[in-house]
């Protein structure tokens, strides 16, 4: 239960990501700028907390690896979902980004061999059709071309968070790892960014958004994830957008309608069916009596 436990953990400050970056864009910061610092910011807690282990080689077979995890999962992944945004509006950006379950689904089956059993596949639909209707409760949705490419090339690049995690913890640890990728995504984003003045309030939120929704919500979720199959892992950390919701309303007055409260419902249900749902047996292996 200790890995559903730290995923969970993670999830729940990845939720007030949202909250939290209300405040940084009230105060005149913008997104990509946001974006921007918490992963040069997060790469400067890894960088130290790797320098005081004493943990901070990479082998060379395995650097470009990092690199390129820096640039798909950092760059690539901030600023698609913000294209997404920008496209479609959140509500639909929301809904193709969490298609991530599914797809670490997939790709785990394809090249982790993780077995892709009945109940995980019930647990994955229940939990993306609870984003859905969470996302989609009230307003509009305006569905282009452009929206459903950058939508779904977010969920695709936030997949590799499962995965290059499932590949590279057993060989390094997690402040390692991102050391080197954090900064690797800033350098990314940074030809994209407009550097504003910022306020007290603004480098609060900033601060806020690096110590706890990126160091401590990453060290949680790689922690967890040692001891879960990626597709569990990915399917706890969709009590993310519950955690949001629900921050939303405390904060800022935003309440949910009744198809948003049935959503959060399907998106819990599919949670505890995955973590109390009976487990997979290997591929070619019989499951245990």
């Amino acid at each position: 239960m200790a890995g559903y436990l730290y995923v969970a953990a993670a999830a729940f400050l990845w939720g007030l990501l949202g909250v939290v970056s209300k405040w940084a864009f009230a105060a005149g910061v913008s997104p990509l700028e946001v974006a921007f610092w918490r992963a040069a910011l997060g790469g400067v807690l890894f960088g130290a907390q790797a320098l005081l282990l004493r943990q901070v080689r990479i082998e060379p077979a395995d650097r470009w690896a990092v690199v390129g995890f820096g640039l798909v999962g950092v760059s690539l992944f901030y600023g698609a979902y913000q294209l997404a945004i920008q496209s479609g509006g959140a509500a639909l950006a929301s809904v193709l980004l969490y298609t991530a379950p599914a797809i670490v689904a997939l790709l785990s089956w394809l090249f982790l061999r993780e077995p892709m059993g009945p109940h995980k596949l019930l647990a994955v639909g229940l939990t993306l059709l609870g984003v859905a209707l969470v996302s989609l409760q009230g307003g509009g949705v305006r569905i282009t071309t452009a929206a459903v490419f950058w939508g779904l090339l977010s969920a695709l690049t936030y997949a590799t968070y499962y995965l290059f995690g499932k590949l590279y913890l057993g060989r390094y640890s997690t402040p390692t790892l991102f050391l080197y990728a954090l900064p690797v995504g800033a350098l990314g984003l940074l030809p994209f960014v407009q550097f504003a003045p910022k306020t007290a309030e603004a480098w609060a939120a900033i601060g806020f958004l690096t110590v706890a929704s990126t160091f401590f919500a990453v060290t949680l979720y790689f922690a967890g994830l040692k001891r879960l199959e990626a597709t569990r892992a990915s399917v706890v950390a969709t009590l993310e957008p519950v955690v949001a919701a629900l921050a939303a309303w405390l904060f800022w007055g935003e309440r949910f309608s009744p198809l948003g409260y049935l959503g959060a419902g399907l998106v819990l249900l599919g949670v505890v069916w995955m973590v109390l749902g009976p487990q997979d047996s290997p591929r070619g292996q019989p499951k245990k009596a």
